[in-house]
C-alpha cells in the first residue's frame, strides 16, 4: 500500500459520510479526548476507507478535507490521509465487522498506555469490549507497518486496545457506535487509573467474565417478551 495522491474513484456521493467523520471528530475534542491535530477518525466504504486529514485539526476540517484511501492504499483527495492509515486500513481488511474506527490519545487511556499495561478485568464492563482483558499493543513508530501489525494482534477478539506509549483505538459497526465505545472507553481507563491509586484492583474470576461476556451477546439488542 502506498496511499499515494491520484483522482478520486468514482463513487457514490458520500457527502452524508465526510460530514459525520468531521462531526465526530469534533465530538472527539469536545469530549477532550483529542487535542488539536491528535487522533484521526475513519468510515469504511465500499472501496476503500474515508479517514480524516493529516495535521487537521478538527474545527479546521471540513468534508472536503476527508481523505479517501482506497484498499489497496491509494490515495485521493485535496489533503493527504492520516499518517496513521495503515493501520485503519489493516483493520478493515482483518475485521469486517468493523464499520469506524476512532484513534486518540485520551487521557487517562495515553497514561496507561505509557505504561504498557494490560488492563485486567477489575470491572465487568470490561467484557464491553469483547474479551476479559484489554491489551496493548507493542511500541512501533508511528505510521509504519510494524505498527500496524501490532495492533491488529492486540485487537484481536476485542473491540479496543491500547497502543504502547502512544493512546488507545477502538472500532464499532459505524461511527456513532465507534464514538460511544471511545468515550466509555476513556471513561473505564480513568476508573481504572484511579484504583490504582488505591493498591492492586481485587478482578473478576474466569467464571465471572464467562457469564458477563455471554451477556454482552445479547446486550441492548430487543428481547422477546415472552408473551
Amino acid at each position: 500500500m502506498n496511499a499515494s495522491a491520484l483522482p478520486p474513484p468514482a463513487e457514490p456521493d458520500q457527502g452524508a459520510l465526510r460530514a459525520a467523520i468531521v462531526t465526530t471528530a469534533n465530538a472527539l475534542t469536545h469530549a477532550r479526548l483529542n487535542h488539536g491535530a491528535a487522533g484521526n477518525v475513519s468510515a469504511r466504504t465500499a472501496t476503500g476507507m474515508l479517514i480524516t486529514p493529516s495535521g487537521l485539526p478538527a474545527e479546521r476540517m471540513l468534508g472536503d478535507d476527508i481523505a479517501h484511501v482506497a484498499a489497496n492504499g491509494t490515495a485521493s483527495g485535496r489533503l493527504a490521509p492520516s499518517s496513521e492509515w495503515r493501520f485503519h486500513a489493516d483493520l478493515y481488511a482483518h475485521r469486517p465487522e468493523a464499520g469506524a474506527i476512532i484513534h486518540t490519545h485520551a487521557p487517562f487511556a495515553t497514561a496507561l498506555a505509557c505504561q504498557r499495561i494490560e488492563i485486567p478485568p477489575f470491572h465487568y464492563m470490561i467484557a464491553r469490549f469483547g474479551g476479559t482483558s484489554v491489551r496493548c499493543a507493542r511500541y512501533a513508530t508511528f505510521g509504519t507497518q510494524a505498527l500496524s501489525d501490532h495492533i491488529v494482534a492486540a485487537i484481536a477478539g476485542r473491540s479496543a486496545c491500547l497502543i504502547a506509549n502512544h493512546g488507545m483505538l477502538v472500532f464499532g459497526p459505524d461511527l456513532e457506535h465507534a464514538l460511544a465505545a471511545a468515550i466509555e472507553f476513556e471513561s473505564l481507563c480513568e476508573q481504572y487509573w484511579r484504583t490504582l491509586q488505591l493498591g492492586p484492583p481485587v478482578c473478576l474470576s474466569s467464571d465471572e467474565m464467562a457469564e458477563v461476556i455471554e451477556k454482552f451477546r445479547w446486550y441492548g439488542r430487543p428481547q422477546d417478551s415472552g408473551d
